[in-house]
Parts: C-alpha cells; sequence; structure tokens
C-alpha cells in the first residue's frame, strides 16, 4: 500500500545485517503455511465467521499496539474513501471469498490464483487511472490466463464439479477485488499514514463479514478446542499482525523491486505447505501453471517498477 515516504518512515524500522534474512524467511513462511491452516480451519468454523474473527482480532491486536506506541488515532475525513475502499475491497471482500473457497478448492491452487491480482491490476489501472499499458504488462497478462487455466484444469474431473467451478470462481473475484482495491490505493491522495489506517480497516472489514456471517451462516457455532484456537490465534496474530509488520519492514528495508519479487515465495511455500500437510496433490499441468503464473506476476512486478508503480 502506498503512502508518504515521511509516513514510511515512521511505520516501520529499517533492518539490516543477519535479522534482515531472518524477518524475511519468517514472513514468507508464515504467510505461505497460511495456506493450508486456513484451509483445516474453514472445515472447524464456518468460512464467514472464521473471516471476522480474524478481522476483528487483528483490527483489536493491531489497535492496542498502536495505542502503546503513541500512534493510534482516528482517520481524517479526506481519508475516509480509502478506510472504506481497502476495508470492503481488499480485506471484507476478499476474505470472504477466499474463507468460502477454501472450504471448496484446494489451498495451495488457491494462494497462486489469489496472487494473479497484480496481473488484473494493469488493465484496470490502465482503464481507471489512464496508466500506460506496456508490451511487457499485455504479455504477463496473457502469460498469466495461460497460467490460471493450467492452475484449474478445466478438463480434470475436480474442475468439472460444480462445487469447484464456484471456488475458482470466488478465488479470481478475490484477485480481482484485491487489484481494483490496489487501482484506488495508487489514486489516493494520503492524509493518515497505510498503518495508522489500518487498525479501522480491519474493523471496518470485520463488522462487515459480521453482519455478512449472521446473514449467511446465522450465530456462530465453533466447537472450541485446542486446535480452533490455534487456528484463529494465527490468523489473528501471526498471519495479519506479525505478516503486516513483516511486510512493511522488509518494504522500509529493501528496495521496493527486491521486497516484491522476494514475496513471491509465499504461494509458492503455500502450495508446499499444501502438499506436505493435507495432502494436496500435484500434477502436471498444476506445476506448469505455477510456473507460468510466477513468470507472469513477475514480469508485471517488473514493468509496474520500471514505470514508477507499486502494486
Amino acid at each position: 500500500m502506498g503512502g508518504r515516504t515521511g509516513d514510511r518512515e515512521r511505520e516501520a524500522p529499517v533492518v539490516s545485517g543477519a535479522a534482515l534474512p531472518a524477518i524475511a524467511v519468517a514472513t514468507i513462511v508464515v504467510l505461505g503455511l497460511n495456506w493450508p491452516i486456513m484451509s483445516t480451519g474453514v472445515q472447524a468454523i464456518t468460512p464467514m465467521w472464521l473471516a471476522s474473527m480474524r478481522l476483528l482480532g487483528a483490527g483489536v491486536v493491531v489497535g492496542i499496539g498502536m495505542g502503546m506506541t503513541g500512534r493510534l488515532r482516528l482517520p481524517g475525513r479526506s481519508d475516509y474513501s480509502i478506510v472504506l475502499s481497502v476495508a470492503a475491497l481488499r480485506l471484507a471482500i476478499v476474505y470472504g471469498l477466499v474463507f468460502s473457497a477454501l472450504a471448496i478448492v484446494p489451498p495451495g491452487r488457491s494462494s497462486m490464483l489469489v496472487y494473479t491480482s497484480s496481473l488484473w491490476t494493469a488493465p484496470l489501472a490502465a482503464w481507471l487511472l489512464r496508466e500506460r499499458l506496456t508490451a511487457l504488462k499485455v504479455g504477463a497478462v496473457l502469460i498469466g490466463v495461460v497460467g490460471v487455466v493450467l492452475l484449474i484444469e478445466p478438463w480434470g474431473a475436480d474442475a468439472s464439479a460444480t462445487g469447484s467451478v464456484a471456488g475458482y470462481g470466488m478465488l479470481l473475484g478475490a484477485a480481482l477485488a484485491t487489484a481494483a482495491g490496489t487501482v484506488h490505493i495508487r489514486g489516493h491522495r494520503w492524509t493518515g499514514s497505510p498503518l495508522s489506517l489500518m487498525p479501522w480497516q480491519l474493523l471496518l472489514a470485520g463488522v462487515l463479514t459480521s453482519i455478512a456471517a449472521i446473514a449467511l451462516e446465522g450465530a456462530p457455532r465453533v466447537d472450541w478446542d485446542l486446535s480452533a484456537v490455534a487456528i484463529v490465534a494465527y490468523q489473528i496474530v501471526l498471519a495479519t499482525a506479525f505478516g503486516l509488520w513483516g511486510l512493511l519492514t522488509l518494504g522500509r528495508s529493501l528496495p521496493a523491486l527486491s521486497t516484491s519479487l522476494l514475496l513471491m515465495a509465499v504461494p509458492v511455500v503455500g502450495v508446499l505447505g499444501s502438499v506436505a500437510f493435507v495432502g494436496e496433490g500435484l500434477t502436471g499441468a498444476t506445476v506448469g501453471g505455477m510456473a507460468l503464473v510466477l513468470a507472469a506476476v513477475g514480469s508485471s512486478v517488473v514493468a509496474d517498477h520500471a514505470t514508477g508503480n507499486r502494486t
């Protein structure tokens, strides 16, 4: 997420030396392994309620952390639109769709499909922000589309099932919602820093998903055993609070292009973790689709940074 340079300098420390590789590895592993964990979580807690618990809990944790450091403040009126946009598009809608899809489709492929959001940002930004759509960006989108087809394997028995079609559709919808949110972030003139707005975005998104959960799933029904508690705690503390801090720290300590390319390892860990822990199978088409999506996203990232844009 974008922001003013001065704001970024106050959001996270600059880390160098031996600590930076450790933070990078920890962030990638925590976010990547969260995919099979989320997939396990929706078997014990209904998807919308799990999304609501993650968002509300993370909003409280981040808010307390910022309050303890004296940086918690209400957003200014000029930032209301970005608070609503991020809360609705990049949090409530994305988390609701992702958690719902993970009840149907494998988590490894899911991580790759959601990660295609940067590909769809390019044509949306060209349309809404009049950004230049370069040949490299067009090529990245086309390669990414082929990769998505290979990941879904529409000719396979699993993908032909109605549930799988709906699940993959939700994931692509989540990727498009993320891309739309990114376009708004690029075009917004920030008053507060991204981190200062994050607690309010998380809490508002949590309220929105709670309303959706009540409407779609009724009252929460959770068997609070140790596994369920651990899954929810992972979502709140590690996947969101620590993940946010890790991403901000890496973005502050590394060149922007290096950070973007480094984070391409997150869905790779998601796939490998899903194979190891939930028994997700890999076909030749899946591996080929992963390679094409990563190549497409990498090309899109390079093209964006060459033109001064951030995804």
